[in-house]
């Protein structure tokens, strides 16, 4: 496997050096052991950057065109079995497999959006400032690759290769002796897609944002299987109030039978827990 080695170019190499104003937006790269700081002004200037049009955005709902380099781009060398980490401002966490990230071709094709310091994207939500910026990652055909929700993170502030979610954090791994067809390794599988963003498990995983699905106590336990459905489904119909953060997972993101599957793990983690660590 061939190490990771950043794309690095005399353009970015001497915006770099230039400089940034202290309150100008950066994004942190890190791959196979180097670590690289970038403002919008540098990736914008890279020969890769490029124009995208995406016809039904997921952060804004409809069409969308961006200014962006190839993720491809900024990780050539990174290898197809390793993991990319998106570490959002709000805490946000998305662990995505390298492969997709990295396809070029006629398929889903991931981008660094960047948002042009003299062209601001519009707000997110409406009497608000806060846009998708100042990095986003987006996707070309993601219909092509199975691309979910989840797997387009926005106000990202640091990019890594990694190694998998599982390896770095074996708590969250079910029982060994399950087969690899078992709905609850499926169940682990819509855990790491869907829920390692904002959930800790066992106090494992990267995310800072939900409480631990495991630790003191697992949602299966404290939760009728309907009222856990519908807190996935649409969490604001069972608990609603203004701040609340935890997305909807309707059906064309979380299947029946992933949902399903993701039940059973968590079922089954009840009874794998990591003790506490006390409180201070």
């Amino acid at each position: 496997m061939h190490r990771p080695r950043l794309f690095f170019c005399g353009v970015l190499c001497a915006t770099l050096t230039q400089g940034a104003a202290a309150t100008e937006p950066e994004v942190t790269i890190v791959a196979g052991g180097r670590m690289a700081t970038y403002a919008p002004a540098a990736l914008l200037a890279l020969p890769a950057a490029t124009h995208v049009t995406i016809p039904d955005d997921v952060a804004y709902k409809r069409e969308m065109s961006f200014r962006a380099v190839p993720v491809a781009a900024l990780f050539a060398g990174v290898g197809q079995d390793e993991t990319i980490r998106f570490v959002a401002n709000d805490g946000f966490v998305a662990n995505l497999p390298a492969a997709p990230l990295l396809a070029r071709g006629a398929g889903a094709v991931a981008y660094l959006a960047i948002e042009p310091p003299d062209a601001p994207w519009p707000p997110l939500k409406a009497g608000e400032s806060a846009t998708a910026g100042p990095f986003y990652l987006v996707w070309v055909r993601p219909e092509l690759g199975g691309i979910r929700a989840e797997q387009w993170p926005y106000q990202i502030a640091r990019i890594e290769s990694v190694a998998p979610l599982i390896k770095r954090y074996p708590m969250l791994a079910p029982a060994s002796g399950l087969s690899a067809q078992d709905p609850i390794r499926h169940g682990f599988a819509a855990y790491e897609k869907n829920c390692a963003g904002c959930h800790t498990l066992n106090l494992g995983s990267d995310a800072t944002i939900g409480p631990d699905l495991n630790v003191p106590y697992n949602p299966t336990e404290y939760l009728r299987v309907d009222a856990l459905r519908r807190l996935i489904r649409d969490p604001q119909t069972l608990r609603r109030w203004p701040a609340a953060k935890m997305p909807n997972f309707p059906a064309t993101t979380l299947s029946d039978r992933e949902l399903t599957d993701l039940l059973a793990y968590l079922r089954h983690m009840a009874d794998r827990k990591v003790a506490l660590p006390p409180i201070k």
